[in-house]
Order: structure tokens, then sequence, then C-alpha cells
């Protein structure tokens, strides 16, 4: 067993314990899919009914070895600790989660066919790649089995439905605010807009090849090894829009006419968009 493993037990273990806890499991890139390397942290997420008080939660990074350094109690992405463990200097990421609302973001995705604006499955992607550590009344297998589920068509249909136009296709569209930006030379809303524009790229082609959206990190080579439908020059056109300079500021429209000329042409094929 590896250090980063027996780690993470040895923390859901403790976790389990308390009475707010439902269960803990693994994910991120330790999780079942992961390709972690050596510098990898420790994604372990903790569901739980009620909230664990801040200072049982301190009590077990103690417990555990204590931490170098810690940042307990964050609360600006949602409930987290995070901490270097001063035994090895192995960093944990550990994120509390409500147990009825995350089994309700897998009902929202599966069964109601829901989309959002970019990430659509990320959450239903999390609990099937997870590793379960502690699971003490079979909860999180239940989830499991519910996230095993088939990719709903409707589902595909409607997160398509839903991102595509804000591509370019409506007057407030991504494109068009990048353009309007690029005129004003405002580097920092370019970099909001292309950010937004790209998540919902993204959403799409994880959509078009029935593949759940794996997050944030190594989107490109995610689809490069997950989705034999993409568009012509994929990775030539993500890297010409990505590898713009300041100085080649006013060719971002352009650049970006060809990154979505080729995705229209990949829904067109599929039946996702009208020829």
């Amino acid at each position: 067993m590896s250090v980063h493993l027996e780690l993470a037990r040895q923390l859901a273990g403790r976790f389990a314990a308390l009475p707010h806890t439902v269960a803990a499991a693994l994910a991120g890139s330790r999780g079942a899919a992961g390709a972690a390397d050596p510098a990898s942290d420790i994604d372990l997420y903790v569901y739980t009914r009620g909230e664990i008080p801040p200072a049982e939660r301190r009590a077990i990074v103690e417990a555990a070895g204590g931490a170098s350094r810690a940042s307990l109690d964050l609360r600006y992405w949602g409930p987290g600790d995070e901490w270097l463990h001063a035994p090895t200097g192995i960093e944990i990421d550990l994120v509390y989660f409500e147990a009825e609302w995350m089994a309700a973001q897998l009902t929202r995705v599966i069964d109601e066919h829901q989309a959002s604006l970019g990430y659509t499955t990320c959450f239903w992607h999390t609990v099937r790649q997870s590793v379960p550590l502690a699971d003490p009344a079979g909860w999180f297998a239940d989830l499991q089995r519910r996230a095993a589920a088939e990719y709903p068509e409707p589902l595909r249909r409607n997160i398509v439905a839903l991102n595509h136009p804000v591509l370019r296709a409506i007057i407030p569209s991504y494109a068009g605010q990048l353009e309007k930006a690029v005129q004003r030379r405002d580097l920092v809303s370019v970099n909001h807009r292309l950010a937004a524009l790209l998540a919902s790229y993204f959403d799409i082609l994880f959509a078009v090849n029935r593949q759940l959206h794996p997050g944030e990190k190594r989107l490109a080579a995610q689809v490069l090894e997950r989705c034999p439908r993409r568009p012509a020059r994929f990775e030539a056109d993500l890297e010409a829009v990505l590898r713009l300079t300041e100085r080649d500021l006013p060719e971002l429209p352009g650049r970006l006419a060809g990154l979505l000329d080729r995705l229209d042409d990949l829904l067109r094929a599929e039946g996702l968009l009208p020829l």
C-alpha cells in the first residue's frame, strides 16, 4: 500500500467514527481512474449529514500527525480543510459534501437531464471514479451504482442546446464579448471570457462523446484520450487560440472562428445541429 493510500485510509477511518459522517472516498488523480504523479496530493471527500465541527476536524489533523502548514475551515469554494502532513509532507485536500446534495447532483443529470454552462457532469464523474474508503451504511455504494448509469441521450442534447448558443450565436455570446475586449485591449476581460468560452466548448465535446466531464485539469489531453469524435484540427486550433501573445491579440476573433467552425462541423455530423 502506498504512503498516500495508507494516510487516506487512516483519515477516512477517523472521520467515519464521527456521527455526522456518512462516507469518505478518495477522489482526484488518486481515484479509480487517476494517473497520479508522486507530487499529487490526496483529495479526500467526506460526505456528511450536518456539519462536522471545526474543532473535531482540527483534532483529526493532529491525531494523524499534525501539519507543517494548514488552512483549516475553508469556506471559499464550499467547506474544506487543506494541510501539509507534517511527517510526510503530503498535501491533503479534504472537501465536505452534504450527502443529500451530492445525490441530488446525480438526479439532476442522470434522471432530469439538466445541463449547465460548462462542467455539467463533473460531480457524476467524481462519484463514479472515487475509491470508497469508509462507507459503514452502504450509502456511497448505492450512489456509485446510480453513477454507473448509461449516458442519457436527452442530457447529451441538452448540453449542446444550452452551451452552443453562448459560444457565438446570441448577441451577448462569449465570442462577441471577446471581440469587444480585443478592441479595448482589455486583457483581463479577454482571459475571463475565453475561459468561459472554453468551459462550454469542452462541455460540448465530452457530451458529444458521451463522456463524463473530468474537471479542470488536462482537458485537451483528456479529449485526445477519451473522445474519438472531435473537431478536425482540434489540437492546432486550440493551440492557436491559447498561444496568442498581446501583440497578436487582433487575430483572436479569426482564430476563434476556426475553432468554432470545426466544432459546428462535428455537431452537424452528429445530428446535433441542423445541416
